[in-house]
């Protein structure tokens, strides 16, 4: 969270810019999500999801970089939308746009979700009551490896995950002095991530597991008294995932035993895993055949990663609605994640109908009517197995 200080920074940046004064008091803070409600009088809610946020990454320089060489690189030293989030801002006001000129009757709920990159913003939303009403939900995303032309009617196989940050307190003695009065915090970190690389895997499906970051110490000749490790888990569904969460969470404690340290592991930011309802993906493949821009239509495929939305996704299911996740695909020069990512145009296009034709399909199909289930309650809502 950027301090007070740069907060105020952007809220004056965005004054500046003419940005109505009311909605900068709702944003400050660092609120800065948004719901946009489009109200057509009787019939169902549906929704559109749409992340907002970019990356701490620095953007190519190169003129051969299309957005250098038109102009509209990243004005914001060291971040970019290095994962196509500002082509679903774009997916998200055309979609906006189109309903608001189309013959649509209900409620239209675009949600503009912020903290995707640290799994972290949809459960905010889920968890607000703006998805009480929804009877059906899309999720969008750009790219994922499919080309212009291209687009996945439900994107499925989302890994479960869950954050782990684990501090390790020892004692700090001299090396060389006296080893023996210190208690090493390194040695519980390096003791803690082997044996996380040994936690047996599941006979029920895929399992993941990751010490991205570690550090600890800060001399050569001081026992080291302060260890961290910064890593993940992930399961191929919600229950294998809390598995992992189990064991990491056990060997960590067993380690720092070992060396007679203390650990205190926080949780962090964490998503459960989902599937795209039937339903959803026959009227997104409709849509899709019916738009004269699609070249290709993959009915289903699995993205093996993990994604906040599912958050959302389950949310609307849990209350007997339906959800989906597309991708539409776009041609990128760099891959996700690098600083020469840019988007396809022509993408933009495609996505829009796409989206607004299925959220037509959607509002018209008497079929699809959730909102109104308790959660907990037993639903049928027709999705995918989980592997």
């Amino acid at each position: 969270m950027p301090d007070e200080e740069e907060l105020d920074e952007w809220l004056d940046r965005a004054r500046d810019l003419g940005v109505d004064g009311a909605i900068l008091e709702q944003l400050a803070g660092g609120y800065t999500g948004a719901i946009a409600t489009v109200e057509r009088g009787e019939g169902p809610t549906i929704a559109l999801r749409v992340d907002i946020d970019g990356l701490p990454r620095a953007e190519a320089t190169d003129e051969s970089h299309v957005p250098v060489a038109e102009g509209f690189e990243s004005q914001n030293e060291g971040n970019m939308h290095a994962c196509g989030h500002d082509a679903h801002i774009t997916f998200g006001l055309g979609v906006i746009r189109a309903i608001q000129d189309s013959d649509f009757a209900g409620t239209l709920k675009v949600i503009f979700q912020p903290a995707e990159e640290v799994v972290g913003g949809a459960k905010a939303v889920a968890t607000s009551g703006h998805l009480d009403d929804v009877d059906a939900l899309l999720a969008v995303h750009v790219g994922l490896d499919h080309p212009t032309g291209e687009v996945v009617a439900g994107v499925d196989g989302f890994l479960a995950v869950s954050h782990i940050d684990a501090r390790f307190s020892g004692e700090a003695a001299h090396a060389g002095g006296k080893p023996n009065a210190g208690r090493n915090a390194v040695q519980a970190m390096a003791t803690a991530i082997q044996n996380l690389y040994a936690i047996p895997r599941h006979e029920d499906g895929a399992t993941r597991i990751n010490a991205g970051r570690v550090g600890g110490g800060n001399a050569s000749n001081i026992i080291p008294e302060g260890a961290f490790i910064v890593g993940e888990v992930r399961g191929e569904t919600t229950e294998l995932k809390e598995y992992m969460k189990e064991e990491a969470h056990r060997v960590i404690h067993n380690a720092a035993t070992m060396h007679d340290c203390e650990v205190e592991i926080s949780g962090g930011s964490e998503a459960p895993s989902a599937a795209s309802d039937e339903a959803v993906v026959e009227h997104v493949a409709r849509a899709a055949g019916d738009n004269g821009g699609v070249t290709s239509l993959v009915r289903r495929d699995d993205l093996s990663g993990s994604e906040d939305a599912t958050y959302l996704m389950r949310g609307v299911q849990e209350r007997g609605g339906v959800a989906g996740y597309v991708a539409v695909g776009t041609d990128h020069p760099g891959g996700h994640h690098t600083a020469t990512f840019d988007v396809d145009e022509a993408s933009l296009v495609i996505g829009v109908e796409v989206l607004t034709d299925a959220i037509l399909a959607l509002a018209a199909d008497e079929s699809i009517r959730g909102g109104d289930v308790e959660p907990g309650d037993e639903v049928d809502t027709g999705a995918a197995a989980e592997n």
